[in-house]
């Protein structure tokens, strides 16, 4: 992932429009961002989000168990909390209701790209950039 200087690499731009598309409250994991891009896997998508996912919702982005990027569970939370994402164990997380136990309910929030008709909350059903919402 090297390009010119302050310019970001086509995959990451990709990475981030997806990250960027998830709406409050729901999440996609890594898995389902590289899925969704039908290009690379999990670790790519997690590549791109440590080195630019500052600027986008990061805290959408999550392990397939439904956790947060690690040593971030504290303002992963906050954040969940405002958008009132699902959690685990209700509003405050899993056992303990500690920052390191914070894990989503991915029944309830995980995203497949439908908005509830598209991305872009118009009802022509169709998902991120036009694409036909994945089902599950």
């Amino acid at each position: 992932m090297t390009g010119p200087a302050g310019e970001l690499p086509d995959y990451a731009e990709r990475v981030l429009a997806v990250v960027e598309s998830i709406p409050p409250g729901r999440v996609m994991t890594y898995g389902d961002v590289a899925e969704w891009l039908e290009e690379g896997g999990p670790r790519q998508v997690g590549r791109v989000m440590s080195l630019y996912g500052g600027a986008v919702p990061w805290w959408r982005v999550v392990r397939a168990d439904g956790t947060p990027p690690p040593c971030h569970e504290g303002r992963a939370l906050v954040h969940y909390r405002e958008e009132d994402t699902p959690l685990r164990g209700g509003p405050g997380g899993t056992a303990g209701r500690t920052a390191p136990a914070v894990r989503v309910d991915m029944r309830r929030a995980r995203w497949d790209g439908d908005a509830g008709g598209s991305a872009d909350g118009s009802a022509d059903g169709a998902g991120i950039r036009g694409r036909p919402a994945r089902r599950r």
